[in-house]
């Protein structure tokens, strides 16, 4: 008899569950579009980009629209550079473009159709200054894992100001930090106004095929001095790129950019500096 019981009041309890299940339809707003800028100078002479996209609905899988047909150029003031699209959305200036530190540099989109309502765009970035970096130093740890970790070291004289940075790294002029949740990305308060006797900026897994050095590669480290907003733009698109705990972080949000009137990403101007090394 309590079998009978216990088997009855089981099927009471499911049914109960099973009907407070019920299926529900997200509605997303997906007419709303923005404008999505990438674009950067820099102190390197070459043809500088500008790639422009536009957002998209959350179920499209396909890669983000590229915006064709828009006017850009990049002026301090007294240069303006413009640029031409080569390939959809992508925009270059000519080849022999170069920043000057300590100059400020404008941004101007003017689109061939409206996007979000808007037709026109701009951001602001300026250049700091960068000492150069004097060498870089590989040392082999074999005991750090498997087949071992190769430490990247690197030595400059840092100035007193508050700077902050970003760190490549590439082997054998392939990059090796190719993606933005790889870039080594910090300020300078552990060692402002003072020499980096051998500061670790990066680690190389030995087991990896992509990291991995054999005698005669060729190591190179490059070091940009990039503002505190752009410092802060892509710290915060690697936190959401690599999740938070969700106990103790709060809710996501979009990150912010530098691009006007409603326009998502960023428009980066920054020096760079670069050294290598031999596997020994």
């Amino acid at each position: 008899m309590n079998t009978k019981i216990s088997i009855f009041i089981l099927f009471l309890v499911t049914l109960t569950i099973a009907s407070c299940t019920e299926k529900i339809d997200i509605k997303l707003d997906e007419s709303y579009a923005r404008l999505v800028v990438d674009g950067s100078i820099t102190t390197d002479t070459m043809a500088h980009a500008v790639v422009l996209s536009s957002t998209s609905s959350y179920y499209y899988n396909q890669p983000a629209p590229p915006v064709t047909g828009a006017q850009v150029s990049i002026t301090d003031g007294t240069l303006t550079f413009d640029l031409l699209e080569d390939q959809a959305g992508v925009y270059h200036t000519a080849p022999g473009v170069y920043g000057i530190p300590g100059h400020t540099y404008t941004l101007q989109i003017k689109l061939a159709a409206a996007i979000g309502g808007q037709t026109e765009f701009a951001a602001v970035s300026s250049i700091n200054p960068i000492n150069k970096l004097d060498s870089v130093s590989l040392l082999f740890h074999p005991d750090w894992a498997r087949k071992g970790i190769w430490e990247v070291k690197c030595y400059v004289q840092e100035p007193p100001t508050v700077d902050f940075y970003r760190f490549l790294v590439s082997k054998n002029q392939r990059m090796i930090t190719d993606t933005l949740n790889e870039w080594f990305v910090t300020d300078d308060k552990f060692f402002n106004g003072s020499y980096t006797n051998g500061a670790t900026i990066a680690y190389l897994q030995q087991g990896s095929p992509e990291e991995g050095l054999r005698p005669g590669d060729m190591v190179t480290v490059e070091v940009d001095n990039i503002s505190k907003e752009y410092a802060t733009f892509l710290m915060e698109a690697q936190a959401e790129l690599r999740g938070s705990n969700p106990l103790f972080s709060g809710p996501p949000a979009n990150v912010k950019g530098n691009i006007s009137n409603g326009a998502v990403g960023f428009f980066a101007a920054y020096s760079a500096t670069r050294s290598s090394a031999l596997t020994p």
